[in-house]
């Protein structure tokens, strides 16, 4: 058997084979959550110069996680590739609060990640 020929079919079959590991239940849950804060949030949430309310950033947030879901392996990269910046036009995601200053959509959820974090200790 020439086993140069079956070289190119071993890639292949590992190529298909090597599969991101599923992220833990508790990456899960705090995925959940943040989704959730932002759901329920009375803040605005702008995106490329559009404010949206909560409902609307977490439908394009989900949309964005389901895309990247095999590169995320923790609620940090959920925030980094579904929640904090335009991939088609680079800008960053920003949420708007009363009362409050303008912030990176990216900090305020690392801010909720590290408060909810703290309570589930």
């Amino acid at each position: 058997m020439n086993f140069l020929k079956l070289i190119p079919w071993a890639s292949l079959f590992l190529a298909f084979s090597v599969q991101s590991a599923p992220i833990s239940a508790t990456t899960e849950q705090e995925i959940a959550h943040l989704l959730l804060f932002v759901t329920s949030t009375p803040c605005q949430y702008e995106r490329n110069g559009t404010l949206h309310n909560g409902v609307e950033a977490v439908a394009h947030i989900q949309k964005k996680y389901d895309y990247f879901k095999d590169d995320i392996e923790s609620a940090e990269d959920f925030i980094e590739y579904s929640a904090t910046e335009s991939k088609m036009s680079g800008r960053k995601y920003q949420v708007h609060c009363d009362g409050a200053a303008t912030q990176l959509s990216s900090e305020w959820l690392l801010t909720e990640l590290r408060r909810y974090r703290q309570t589930s200790e």
